[in-house]
């Protein structure tokens, strides 16, 4: 048997020494180290020699084992070499890993989580599946108001609906803990809408502050500090008069156009104001809805669009290229 081992051996060097490609190992593999080759032939006759011998032959043949495979493993790497099918070519540069980043709204989120934090306020949250109550009733917004249109709302049956804004996460906050109150609700809203400046799907964050002696006042210093940590000092500030259906008195906040300093460009139509958010003190019959009474606190409510946020901030000209995926836009802002 040891004769027989020595015979494969100088059979297969020799064999080996002939191989010029890759394919021609895997024959030679199976040839000599398969199930059915040469040497498991030869490990077959082992029970036919004498006891006394068997570990030695053991020995024997699991060296030559080793030292083809071993063989195997170094040509291989040569003949890989030597036709440049390298597995790996150690002088050639590295491959950059891509590395992902936050998307553009998330960062605005976070920033303005961040400022409104600062301001003493704690974020909350709400479901995006909402009720008819809870989304349009409780907030004083009559039965035939222009909002619960079908061609406004996503409805689905029995009330239900995709909310319309954040302001249901207020009366379910109210109606959970009662006064006092000072929270922020960003998330996700949905109306039936889509141009160059609407999508379907946008972002709102809304702000409320309800406590005993809460005014006007209150409402506009936050306002004015939250607008100059997010724009800076210079933007300039404007309260107009409006009408919202849960705040009275109401009012709609401009600030300065950030592109042109006020002076009037094409952004802002020439006025040289940006409307950038809706605000007002909590109506009283909005309290009656959560059990709060009008004559004890007071409060104010505020609402922006996030996504307006980030266009004013990064000048971006459509609402739509935040939600198409496209990476050349998005990495600009990782």
């Amino acid at each position: 048997m040891e004769s027989q081992l020595e015979a494969l051996k100088q059979s297969f060097c020799e064999e080996l020494g002939q191989a010029r490609t890759t394919d021609d190992l895997e024959p030679m593999r199976v040839k000599y180290l398969g199930r059915k080759g040469l040497l498991t032939s030869i490990l077959r006759q082992m029970g036919s020699i004498p006891a006394e011998e068997r570990p030695r032959m053991g020995a024997l043949s699991n060296a030559l084992k080793t030292f083809m495979e071993e063989a195997f493993a170094s040509i291989t790497g040569e003949l890989e070499v030597s036709s440049g099918r390298a597995g790996m070519d150690v002088t050639l540069p590295g491959r950059a890993l891509r590395r992902g980043g936050i998307h553009i709204i998330n960062s605005v989120i976070r920033e303005l989580e961040d400022i409104f934090l600062g301001l003493g306020f704690t974020v909350a949250s709400g479901p995006e599946v909402e009720d008819d109550y809870h989304n349009f009733q409780a907030l004083n917004i009559p039965e035939h108001h222009p909002a619960r249109d079908m061609q406004d709302t996503f409805y689905f049956q029995q009330g239900i609906l995709l909310r319309t804004h954040t302001s249901p996460v207020q009366i379910r906050v109210m109606e959970k803990s009662g006064p006092p109150v000072r929270i922020i609700a960003p998330g996700r809203v949905y109306r039936c809408d889509s141009d160059v400046s609407h999508t379907p799907m946008f972002h709102q964050i809304e702000g409320l502050w309800v406590e005993e002696g809460i005014t006007f006042a209150h409402l506009k210093g936050v306002l004015y500090e939250f607008i100059h940590r997010l724009f800076g000092k210079d933007v300039v500030l404007r309260f107009r008069p409006s009408f919202f259906s849960f705040t009275e008195p109401s009012a709609e906040v401009d600030i300065s156009c950030i592109m042109c300093g006020g002076k009037g460009c094409r952004v802002c139509k020439g006025s040289g104001w940006m409307e950038i958010l809706g605000c007002g003190m909590v109506d009283p019959e909005v309290y009656k809805y959560v059990n709060i009474d009008p004559e004890t606190v007071t409060g104010f409510a505020f609402g922006l669009g996030i996504e307006r946020i980030a266009m004013l901030k990064y000048g971006v000209g459509d609402i739509r290229m935040y939600f198409e995926n496209d990476l050349r836009f998005l990495a600009q802002f990782a």
